[in-house]
Protein backbone atom coordinates (compact mmCIF):
# COMPACT_ATOMS: atom_id res chain seq x y z
CA UNK A 1 0.00 0.00 0.00
CA UNK A 2 3.01 2.07 0.59
CA UNK A 3 4.38 1.49 -2.56
CA UNK A 4 1.18 2.00 -4.07
CA UNK A 5 0.71 5.42 -2.54
CA UNK A 6 4.40 6.56 -3.42
CA UNK A 7 3.92 5.54 -6.17
CA UNK A 8 0.61 7.78 -6.87
CA UNK A 9 1.90 10.88 -5.41
CA UNK A 10 5.21 10.58 -8.20
CA UNK A 11 2.71 10.15 -10.93
CA UNK A 12 0.66 13.10 -9.75
CA UNK A 13 3.30 15.08 -9.48
CA UNK A 14 4.77 14.11 -12.79
CA UNK A 15 1.53 15.19 -14.68
CA UNK A 16 1.79 18.58 -12.85
CA UNK A 17 5.01 19.38 -14.05
CA UNK A 18 4.05 17.79 -17.69
CA UNK A 19 1.50 19.83 -18.01
CA UNK A 20 3.44 23.15 -16.99
CA UNK A 21 5.92 22.32 -19.59
CA UNK A 22 3.37 22.73 -22.23
CA UNK A 23 4.12 24.63 -25.08
CA UNK A 24 1.55 24.47 -27.47
CA UNK A 25 -1.62 26.38 -29.04
CA UNK A 26 -3.63 28.30 -26.69
CA UNK A 27 -7.28 29.32 -26.72
CA UNK A 28 -9.05 32.09 -26.02
CA UNK A 29 -13.02 32.64 -24.74
CA UNK A 30 -14.89 35.93 -23.13
CA UNK A 31 -17.15 34.87 -20.28
CA UNK A 32 -19.95 36.75 -18.49
CA UNK A 33 -19.59 35.39 -14.59
CA UNK A 34 -22.39 36.01 -11.97
CA UNK A 35 -21.58 38.63 -9.24
CA UNK A 36 -24.70 37.66 -7.17
CA UNK A 37 -26.13 41.04 -6.74
CA UNK A 38 -24.28 43.29 -9.36
CA UNK A 39 -24.11 43.39 -12.86
CA UNK A 40 -22.37 40.14 -14.18
CA UNK A 41 -18.26 40.39 -15.13
CA UNK A 42 -16.46 40.54 -18.23
CA UNK A 43 -13.76 37.43 -18.15
CA UNK A 44 -11.30 36.83 -20.46
CA UNK A 45 -9.83 33.39 -20.49
CA UNK A 46 -6.85 32.44 -21.93
CA UNK A 47 -5.89 28.43 -21.78
CA UNK A 48 -3.88 25.44 -23.77
CA UNK A 49 -5.87 23.78 -26.36
CA UNK A 50 -6.08 21.40 -28.92
CA UNK A 51 -7.45 23.08 -31.69
CA UNK A 52 -5.43 24.65 -34.31
CA UNK A 53 -4.58 28.60 -33.45
CA UNK A 54 -4.60 31.66 -36.40
CA UNK A 55 -4.14 35.38 -36.13
CA UNK A 56 -6.70 37.14 -34.16
CA UNK A 57 -7.41 39.68 -31.51
CA UNK A 58 -8.20 40.20 -28.30
CA UNK A 59 -9.65 43.66 -27.73
CA UNK A 60 -6.85 45.91 -29.87
CA UNK A 61 -4.00 43.24 -29.31
CA UNK A 62 -3.47 40.65 -31.98
CA UNK A 63 -2.56 37.49 -30.91
CA UNK A 64 -2.58 33.87 -32.61
CA UNK A 65 -5.43 31.97 -31.06
CA UNK A 66 -7.83 29.55 -31.00
CA UNK A 67 -11.09 31.59 -30.49
CA UNK A 68 -13.47 28.81 -28.06
CA UNK A 69 -11.42 25.87 -29.14
CA UNK A 70 -11.54 22.29 -26.70
CA UNK A 71 -9.13 22.55 -23.48
CA UNK A 72 -6.61 20.31 -23.53
CA UNK A 73 -5.91 18.70 -20.00
CA UNK A 74 -6.75 18.43 -16.77
CA UNK A 75 -6.26 19.44 -13.29
CA UNK A 76 -4.41 22.66 -14.45
CA UNK A 77 -3.03 25.45 -12.61
CA UNK A 78 -5.00 28.87 -12.71
CA UNK A 79 -3.71 32.80 -12.85
CA UNK A 80 -6.45 35.18 -11.82
CA UNK A 81 -5.65 38.88 -13.30
CA UNK A 82 -6.42 42.25 -11.78
CA UNK A 83 -6.15 45.01 -13.77
CA UNK A 84 -5.51 48.54 -12.73
CA UNK A 85 -7.87 51.70 -12.57
CA UNK A 86 -9.63 52.41 -15.51
CA UNK A 87 -7.89 49.43 -17.67
CA UNK A 88 -9.97 45.99 -18.85
CA UNK A 89 -9.40 42.26 -18.64
CA UNK A 90 -6.93 42.56 -21.94
CA UNK A 91 -4.73 44.95 -20.34
CA UNK A 92 -2.28 42.17 -19.91
CA UNK A 93 -2.70 39.78 -22.80
CA UNK A 94 1.02 39.31 -23.36
CA UNK A 95 1.17 37.76 -19.98
CA UNK A 96 -1.59 36.26 -20.66
CA UNK A 97 -0.60 34.21 -23.22
CA UNK A 98 2.50 33.40 -22.14
CA UNK A 99 1.35 31.87 -19.09
CA UNK A 100 -1.76 29.89 -21.54
CA UNK A 101 1.39 28.84 -23.26
CA UNK A 102 3.07 26.93 -20.42
CA UNK A 103 -0.12 25.71 -19.41
CA UNK A 104 -1.66 27.77 -17.05
CA UNK A 105 -5.40 28.60 -17.50
CA UNK A 106 -6.02 32.70 -16.66
CA UNK A 107 -9.14 34.38 -16.08
CA UNK A 108 -8.51 38.16 -16.08
CA UNK A 109 -12.25 40.31 -14.95
CA UNK A 110 -13.20 43.63 -16.34
CA UNK A 111 -13.67 45.11 -13.08
CA UNK A 112 -17.28 47.06 -12.61
CA UNK A 113 -17.25 50.01 -11.91
CA UNK A 114 -13.31 50.84 -12.68
CA UNK A 115 -13.28 50.35 -15.93
CA UNK A 116 -11.72 52.52 -18.84
CA UNK A 117 -16.06 52.46 -19.99
CA UNK A 118 -17.14 53.49 -16.16
CA UNK A 119 -14.70 54.19 -13.12
CA UNK A 120 -17.91 55.53 -11.07
CA UNK A 121 -16.42 53.32 -8.23
CA UNK A 122 -13.26 53.25 -9.06
CA UNK A 123 -12.14 53.51 -5.03
CA UNK A 124 -14.60 50.20 -4.14
CA UNK A 125 -11.77 47.90 -3.16
CA UNK A 126 -13.98 45.35 -1.18
CA UNK A 127 -15.76 45.06 -5.20
CA UNK A 128 -12.53 44.34 -6.26
CA UNK A 129 -11.67 41.69 -4.00
CA UNK A 130 -14.85 40.35 -4.50
CA UNK A 131 -14.71 40.05 -8.24
CA UNK A 132 -11.42 37.49 -7.89
CA UNK A 133 -13.33 35.58 -5.44
CA UNK A 134 -16.11 35.36 -7.76
CA UNK A 135 -13.97 34.39 -11.30
CA UNK A 136 -12.24 31.66 -9.19
CA UNK A 137 -15.52 29.91 -8.00
CA UNK A 138 -16.72 29.84 -11.11
CA UNK A 139 -13.35 28.66 -13.01
CA UNK A 140 -12.86 26.21 -9.83
CA UNK A 141 -16.58 24.63 -9.76
CA UNK A 142 -18.38 25.34 -13.38
CA UNK A 143 -15.49 26.23 -16.32
CA UNK A 144 -14.72 23.58 -18.21
CA UNK A 145 -15.66 20.69 -16.70
CA UNK A 146 -13.62 21.30 -13.17
CA UNK A 147 -10.19 20.93 -16.10
CA UNK A 148 -8.55 23.65 -13.16
CA UNK A 149 -6.64 22.22 -9.93
CA UNK A 150 -8.46 24.01 -7.17
CA UNK A 151 -5.30 23.84 -5.38
CA UNK A 152 -2.77 25.76 -7.25
CA UNK A 153 -4.14 28.85 -8.25
CA UNK A 154 -2.37 31.99 -8.15
CA UNK A 155 -3.10 35.90 -8.61
CA UNK A 156 -1.43 38.64 -10.72
CA UNK A 157 -2.31 42.35 -10.35
CA UNK A 158 -0.93 45.61 -11.61
CA UNK A 159 -1.18 48.89 -10.08
CA UNK A 160 -4.58 48.76 -8.04
CA UNK A 161 -4.77 44.87 -9.37
CA UNK A 162 -1.67 44.49 -6.91
CA UNK A 163 -3.48 45.69 -4.11
CA UNK A 164 -6.44 43.69 -5.09
CA UNK A 165 -4.02 40.56 -5.45
CA UNK A 166 -2.70 41.27 -1.70
CA UNK A 167 -5.58 42.12 0.03
CA UNK A 168 -7.81 39.00 -1.98
CA UNK A 169 -4.83 36.76 -0.52
CA UNK A 170 -5.40 37.72 3.17
CA UNK A 171 -3.80 41.45 3.29
CA UNK A 172 -5.59 43.95 5.67
CA UNK A 173 -4.68 47.85 5.12
CA UNK A 174 -4.88 50.23 7.83
CA UNK A 175 -6.82 52.76 5.94
CA UNK A 176 -6.36 55.05 8.98
CA UNK A 177 -2.97 55.58 6.91
CA UNK A 178 -4.73 57.13 3.90
CA UNK A 179 -5.69 60.75 5.22
CA UNK A 180 -1.80 61.35 6.21
CA UNK A 181 -0.11 59.89 3.37
CA UNK A 182 -2.46 62.34 1.29
CA UNK A 183 -1.92 65.07 3.53
CA UNK A 184 1.73 64.47 3.30
CA UNK A 185 1.71 64.05 -0.33
CA UNK A 186 -1.67 65.47 -2.07
CA UNK A 187 -0.33 65.69 -5.57
CA UNK A 188 0.13 61.54 -5.70
CA UNK A 189 -2.12 60.02 -8.02
CA UNK A 190 -4.38 58.01 -5.81
CA UNK A 191 -4.77 60.90 -3.78
CA UNK A 192 -6.09 63.23 -6.52
CA UNK A 193 -8.51 60.37 -7.20
CA UNK A 194 -10.34 60.97 -4.83
CA UNK A 195 -11.86 64.26 -5.41
CA UNK A 196 -13.93 62.45 -7.38
CA UNK A 197 -14.60 59.10 -5.53
CA UNK A 198 -15.31 57.90 -2.12
CA UNK A 199 -12.66 57.07 0.37
CA UNK A 200 -11.47 53.34 -0.38
CA UNK A 201 -13.77 50.85 1.44
CA UNK A 202 -13.17 49.31 4.99
CA UNK A 203 -11.01 46.42 5.49
CA UNK A 204 -13.71 44.50 7.26
CA UNK A 205 -15.63 44.38 3.54
CA UNK A 206 -12.58 43.28 2.08
CA UNK A 207 -13.00 39.45 0.35
CA UNK A 208 -10.07 37.23 1.45
CA UNK A 209 -9.50 33.44 -0.50
CA UNK A 210 -7.40 31.42 0.53
CA UNK A 211 -7.41 29.50 -2.48
CA UNK A 212 -4.67 31.63 -3.81
CA UNK A 213 -1.21 30.18 -3.74
CA UNK A 214 1.44 32.40 -5.10
CA UNK A 215 0.87 36.65 -5.77
CA UNK A 216 2.51 38.85 -8.59
CA UNK A 217 2.42 42.15 -8.03
CA UNK A 218 3.44 44.81 -10.18
CA UNK A 219 3.34 48.52 -9.24
CA UNK A 220 1.10 48.04 -5.97
CA UNK A 221 -1.66 50.77 -5.35
CA UNK A 222 -1.90 51.66 -1.36
CA UNK A 223 1.27 49.97 -0.58
CA UNK A 224 2.07 52.71 2.14
CA UNK A 225 -1.50 51.28 3.46
CA UNK A 226 0.45 47.88 4.56
CA UNK A 227 1.79 47.67 8.03
CA UNK A 228 3.26 44.30 9.02
CA UNK A 229 0.49 43.36 11.14
CA UNK A 230 -1.76 43.81 7.61
CA UNK A 231 0.55 41.24 5.10
CA UNK A 232 1.43 38.54 7.98
CA UNK A 233 -1.32 36.22 6.78
CA UNK A 234 -0.20 36.68 2.76
CA UNK A 235 3.03 34.15 3.90
CA UNK A 236 2.73 32.52 0.31
CA UNK A 237 5.28 32.79 -2.14
CA UNK A 238 5.39 36.95 -3.46
CA UNK A 239 6.85 38.29 -6.21
CA UNK A 240 7.07 42.58 -6.77
CA UNK A 241 8.14 44.74 -9.35
CA UNK A 242 8.86 48.28 -9.28
CA UNK A 243 9.39 50.66 -12.37
CA UNK A 244 12.74 52.67 -10.96
CA UNK A 245 11.04 56.17 -12.99
CA UNK A 246 7.24 55.43 -11.65
CA UNK A 247 5.59 58.90 -11.68
CA UNK A 248 2.20 57.52 -10.54
CA UNK A 249 2.78 55.40 -7.90
CA UNK A 250 6.67 56.63 -7.09
CA UNK A 251 8.73 55.07 -4.81
CA UNK A 252 9.08 54.75 -1.71
CA UNK A 253 5.65 54.93 -0.77
CA UNK A 254 4.36 51.88 -2.75
CA UNK A 255 6.16 48.86 -3.56
CA UNK A 256 8.70 49.62 -1.04
CA UNK A 257 5.98 49.30 2.31
CA UNK A 258 4.66 46.07 1.00
CA UNK A 259 8.35 44.12 0.67
CA UNK A 260 8.76 45.66 3.71
CA UNK A 261 5.32 44.23 5.68
CA UNK A 262 5.34 40.37 3.76
CA UNK A 263 6.32 37.85 6.18
CA UNK A 264 8.78 35.96 3.82
CA UNK A 265 11.37 37.60 1.56
CA UNK A 266 9.61 38.55 -2.05
CA UNK A 267 11.10 37.98 -5.29
CA UNK A 268 11.55 41.87 -5.93
CA UNK A 269 11.96 42.79 -9.66
CA UNK A 270 13.15 47.12 -10.20
CA UNK A 271 13.46 47.96 -13.75
CA UNK A 272 15.83 50.63 -14.64
CA UNK A 273 14.08 53.43 -17.06
CA UNK A 274 10.69 51.87 -16.79
CA UNK A 275 7.61 53.97 -15.89
CA UNK A 276 4.38 52.44 -14.25
CA UNK A 277 2.39 51.87 -17.44
CA UNK A 278 5.13 50.05 -19.12
CA UNK A 279 3.82 46.86 -16.86
CA UNK A 280 0.55 46.73 -19.52
CA UNK A 281 1.43 45.14 -22.82
CA UNK A 282 2.91 46.74 -25.54
CA UNK A 283 0.30 49.11 -27.25
CA UNK A 284 -0.67 48.28 -30.56
CA UNK A 285 -0.72 51.32 -33.49
CA UNK A 286 -4.68 51.55 -32.26
CA UNK A 287 -4.26 52.02 -29.09
CA UNK A 288 -1.07 53.92 -28.71
CA UNK A 289 -2.97 56.50 -31.13
CA UNK A 290 -6.22 56.46 -28.48
CA UNK A 291 -4.12 56.35 -25.34
CA UNK A 292 -0.68 57.59 -25.61
CA UNK A 293 -0.42 58.44 -21.83
CA UNK A 294 -0.36 54.52 -21.31
CA UNK A 295 1.61 53.84 -24.35
CA UNK A 296 4.41 55.79 -24.12
CA UNK A 297 7.64 55.14 -22.47
CA UNK A 298 10.91 56.77 -21.53
CA UNK A 299 13.10 57.59 -24.78
CA UNK A 300 14.88 54.74 -25.35
CA UNK A 301 13.18 52.11 -23.29
CA UNK A 302 11.95 49.24 -25.26
CA UNK A 303 8.66 48.27 -23.34
CA UNK A 304 8.88 44.91 -26.10
CA UNK A 305 12.17 43.46 -24.12
CA UNK A 306 11.54 44.29 -21.04
CA UNK A 307 7.59 42.23 -21.80
CA UNK A 308 9.84 39.80 -23.18
CA UNK A 309 11.49 39.15 -19.79
CA UNK A 310 8.78 40.56 -17.14
CA UNK A 311 6.80 37.56 -18.98
CA UNK A 312 9.30 34.85 -18.53
CA UNK A 313 10.09 35.84 -15.41
CA UNK A 314 6.31 35.86 -13.96
CA UNK A 315 5.79 32.30 -16.18
CA UNK A 316 8.67 30.59 -14.01
CA UNK A 317 7.52 32.08 -10.72
CA UNK A 318 3.94 30.58 -11.07
CA UNK A 319 5.72 27.33 -12.12
CA UNK A 320 7.96 27.40 -9.36
CA UNK A 321 5.60 28.14 -6.53
CA UNK A 322 2.09 26.20 -7.76
CA UNK A 323 4.02 22.74 -8.32
CA UNK A 324 5.04 22.38 -4.87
Amino acid sequence: MRFKSLLSAGLTTWLMHAQLAYAGAVGFSKLSVADPGHPPLEVGVWYPTTATPHPDQVGLYPQTLAPDGPVAGQHLPLVVMSHGHGGEFAGHSDTALALAEAGFVVAAPTHTGDNYRDDSAALDVQARTRHLHEVIDYMVTQWAGHAVDPSRIGAFGFSAGGFTVLAAAGGIPDMALFAPHCAAHPALYDCALTGSHQQPATPSALVHDGRIRAVVAAAPALGFAFAPAGLRDVTMPVQLWRAEDDQILPSPFYVEPVAAALPHTPDLHVVANAGHFDFLAPCPPALAHMAPVICTSRPGFDRAALHRDFDAAVVAFFERSLTK
